[in-house]
């Protein structure tokens, strides 16, 4: 029996890993990590956050990447992907959706990638001339973007309503 109420109530959920990817820039004053993309206080306190405040933190960084992905990709067959992510032993996680992992297949082997369509995805319209690691970095950096927004308009901007 577990001794923390969150994580007896969501025993069937798997553990919620770092995201971590070893390039933190938050130690050089950056207060959205440019890596993992997580607040610094998030970084810092990482450890400590019960399995619940760590799947929040998870949730909402999934999201934004799968937002990001959709702006340039279509996955037209996820049974596809998830074949092609399991056989090029790809790691990605199963709890997030298609996108997430078309983003960590990309990451992996964007440039060995001719036919997307054989991988189960399309680049969408106005992307096709662009070369896919292109792409990646495109999303990557709209990634981050997304996550300075957000951390700009919640957490470093002034309360309003107090006094």
């Amino acid at each position: 029996m577990s001794s923390h109420p969150s994580q007896s109530r969501n025993s069937s959920l798997p553990r919620v890993r770092t995201p971590c990817i070893g390039v933190c820039s938050t130690g050089i004053g950056d207060a959205v990590c440019r890596g993992c993309k997580r607040f610094s206080h998030e970084v810092i306190d990482w450890n400590a956050y019960s399995e619940e405040e760590k799947r929040i933190v998870d949730q909402r960084l999934a999201e934004f990447l799968s937002l990001c992905m959709r702006n340039r990709f279509k996955v037209t067959d996820p049974g596809l992907l998830r074949w092609q992510l399991e056989t090029q032993q790809v790691r990605f996680r199963s709890d997030h959706d298609e996108y997430c992992g078309l983003f960590a297949l990309l990451k992996a082997g964007a440039s060995q990638i001719q036919e997307p369509e054989r991988f189960g995805f399309l680049v969408t319209v106005p992307w096709r001339e662009s070369g896919l690691r292109d792409l990646l970095e495109q999303v990557d950096r709209e990634f981050w973007e997304l996550s300075v927004a957000h951390h700009e308009r919640y957490l470093a901007t002034a309360d309003l309503f107090s006094s």
